[in-house]
């Protein structure tokens, strides 16, 4: 039976350690595991994930944005996210829709009800099945990127209040809906914060 799970959570919190650390659990069980990205995932959708992401002197609109990155799931959810679910894989995606809520919705200012509209257009009833926030303090995330020298994009430049503002939306849509989402205390060592991130899952597990 197919199981779609989320990876979320703001700069800095350590989610390609987590996401690389459940992949590495999962392949051992044996789980037939598809696993790709947002916005991204697909040649085109990549393609549009450069045009958004890439540094550029021209201010980008927020609605030009949150566009993009709908433009970019549309093409995800119809070339790899549905067809897998429908083979019966398991897919773990690295950010999904909770993803735009919490940075155009909250962070940008754009409100749920934009993105509500375009997630029944372009998504119809699909959820995934459960969504793991990493949560950690937005100045402690930031520190963490430039003391790893980790390579930034466009959405890396923000500030500290856009950054406090998206983990405020992430922590809300977990608080809506705690029976789909799990809160991971990002603040720990790396083999603790996994360790919660598997056990979360494990309760969603079929």
């Amino acid at each position: 039976m197919s199981q779609f799970f989320v990876l979320e959570g703001v700069e800095g919190a350590g989610k390609g350690t987590v996401l690389a650390g459940l992949i590495e659990r999962f392949r051992a069980e044996g789980v037939d595991l598809v696993v790709s990205r947002e916005p991204g995932g697909t040649p085109m959708a990549e393609e549009i994930r450069h045009v958004l992401l890439a540094a550029r002197d021209e201010p980008v609109a927020p609605d030009t944005e949150l566009l993009l990155m709908f433009a970019s799931r549309a093409q995800h959810l119809d070339r790899l996210i549905r067809p897998a679910l429908a083979a019966g894989q398991t897919l773990l995606l690295d950010r999904f829709t909770d993803a735009s809520y919490a940075y155009q919705g909250v962070g940008r200012g754009l409100g749920a009800e934009r993105v509500e509209q375009l997630e029944a257009l372009v998504q119809g009833d699909l959820r995934p099945d459960c969504v793991l926030v990493l949560d950690l303090d937005p100045e402690i995330g930031l520190a963490r990127i430039h003391h790893n020298g980790r390579a930034t994009d466009r959405m890396d430049g923000e500030t500290l209040d856009f950054y406090r503002r998206v983990r405020a939306g992430y922590q809300a849509r977990v608080a809506a809906a705690p029976q789909r989402y799990r809160l991971i205390d990002a603040s720990g060592t790396p083999d603790q914060v996994l360790d919660a991130a598997w056990s979360a899952l494990s309760e969603f597990r079929q």
